[in-house]
């Protein structure tokens, strides 16, 4: 049996707008990121997708992004969390290493990129292994979305470069005999209109 999953990174958030760094750390959602998260929504019932099960980060951003997508009850996981940045959170970004990361933050009480990639794949496969729905919405974060992506790209021909930005979609397919994920499509919004709200 095959079930889709909608991965979804939060809408803007005060720190993303003041370029600060944000795992574990919230802010709210600004009203760009609210607008943000009601054109997520639209995109849903466009394509006929309705919502019977939903998950989502125990981070304020994602829940408040979640809400606004679907009227639909979901369940708070702290597996879902973004990367723990240790003593780094809601410093400046200037402050971060050259991409990739790996290790760097599990010297400031931060975790290792691994141990992270495993905590969201994890949590990921054992909500999809115990879901009832046929179509699952998760909203997470960005660096857990794309550490997502990295534990399945052996398995995608789809493929993302670019930083996984606020309220992108990725839609991958759930092989329940099999326990693989393969990425099928990543819906990116246009949200240009929205830059002086």
């Amino acid at each position: 049996m095959k079930k889709t999953l909608y991965l979804m990174r939060h809408g803007e958030t005060l720190f993303n707008q003041q370029k600060k760094i944000q795992g574990w750390c919230d802010s709210p959602l600004t009203s760009k990121g609210q607008q943000q998260a009601l054109i997520a929504k639209k995109y849903f019932e466009t394509q006929g997708i309705v919502f019977k099960e939903a998950y989502s980060s125990t981070s304020e951003r994602a829940c408040d992004t979640l809400e606004l997508v679907t009227d639909a009850p979901y369940t708070r996981i702290k597996g879902l969390k973004e990367w723990n940045f240790g003593t780094f959170e809601a410093e400046h970004e200037y402050l971060n290493p050259k991409l990739p990361y790996g290790d760097f933050f599990a010297a400031y009480g931060g975790e290792k990129e691994l141990d992270f990639r495993t905590r969201v794949a994890n949590t990921v496969s054992d909500i999809l292994s115990q879901a009832q729905a046929d179509s699952i919405l998760i909203v997470s974060h960005g660096a857990a979305c794309r550490q997502f992506m990295r534990a399945w790209e052996h398995k995608s021909l789809v493929e993302q470069k670019s930083r996984i930005g606020n309220c992108c979609i990725l839609k991958f397919e759930y092989d329940e005999d099999e326990k693989e994920f393969e990425l099928l499509e990543i819906i990116n919004h246009d949200f240009s209109h929205l830059e002086e709200v």
